[in-house]
């Protein structure tokens, strides 16, 4: 039986193919404003590319537009596949921090990608992947430069402000002051790290951890999140599609 998971985020939409061995296929795209589309697009591409047919296809739905994926058989909350698809990769994981591009959240994992316990940021894009988007943007410089600027940064600045809005306003008075960017890069940074870690311990985090979503990817935030909780973090071969394996790992155990 063919599965595919289809996780569909506030910033990104995930199809994954699993064959109940291996990975057969897979496709990520922009959630754009049109998330019943995009699902559709997803499943499209990531066919085309194994070259399968969607009549061949178990299709289960994850994300937070997961209600939005026409001909889904299985709707499974995100916080259930994203435990499982970590779990594939590193069955040892006890601590899951996934930030997403509007949320993020925190999940403690038991053996076999059991979810014990959870908690998710609040209402604020402080501490998530648009809030590096935004700060990006004031910066004029491209997501992919962060990591660069970051290693070249002398001075640790410190944005004090928890709410987004108000933490750019700060950031534009840094660049008034003439503070390098690449310090006001590390100060970016050092927010999402730091907000990140608060959320985490209010669970607690136990290692090993893994960090999952668009954010895995930065390694500003990286580096600062490992320095700041004591643990060496670990990142799945291509964070955004854990949530969609986790989606086609529980079918397939229904199955």
């Amino acid at each position: 039986m063919l599965f595919a998971g289809i996780d569909v985020g506030s910033q990104s939409t995930a199809c994954v193919l699993w064959d109940g061995k291996t990975i057969r296929g897979f496709a990520v795209l922009p959630s754009g404003v049109n998330p019943r589309e995009r699902a559709k697009e997803a499943l499209k591409r990531a066919l085309e590319t194994a070259g399968l047919l969607e009549k061949d296809c178990f299709i289960v739905a994850t994300g937070y537009g997961r209600y939005q994926v026409e001909g889904a058989q299985l709707v499974v909350s995100e916080i259930t596949c994203q435990a499982q698809g970590v779990a594939y990769f590193f069955p040892q994981a006890r601590t899951v921090i996934d930030i997403g591009g509007q949320d993020s959240k925190v999940i403690r994992l038991g053996e076999g990608g059991r979810v014990l316990d959870f908690v998710m940021n609040d209402k604020c894009a402080a501490g998530t992947g648009r809030f590096l988007e935004l700060m990006a943007q004031v910066l004029e410089i491209k997501l992919e430069d962060y990591g660069t600027l970051f290693a070249r940064a002398r001075e640790p600045l410190t944005l004090s402000q928890t709410c987004a809005v108000f933490a750019e306003s700060e950031l534009i008075g840094y660049i008034a002051q003439g503070k390098r960017k690449e310090d006001l890069v590390w100060a970016v940074a050092a927010s999402v790290a730091e907000r990140v870690k608060a959320l985490g311990e209010r669970l607690g985090i136990v290692p090993p951890l893994v960090v999952t979503g668009g954010v895995a990817k930065n390694q500003a935030v990286l580096k600062l999140l490992e320095e700041r909780t004591g643990c060496e973090i670990l990142v799945p071969p291509e964070p955004l599609l854990t949530a969609g394996l986790g989606a086609c790992l529980v079918a397939a155990k229904k199955a």
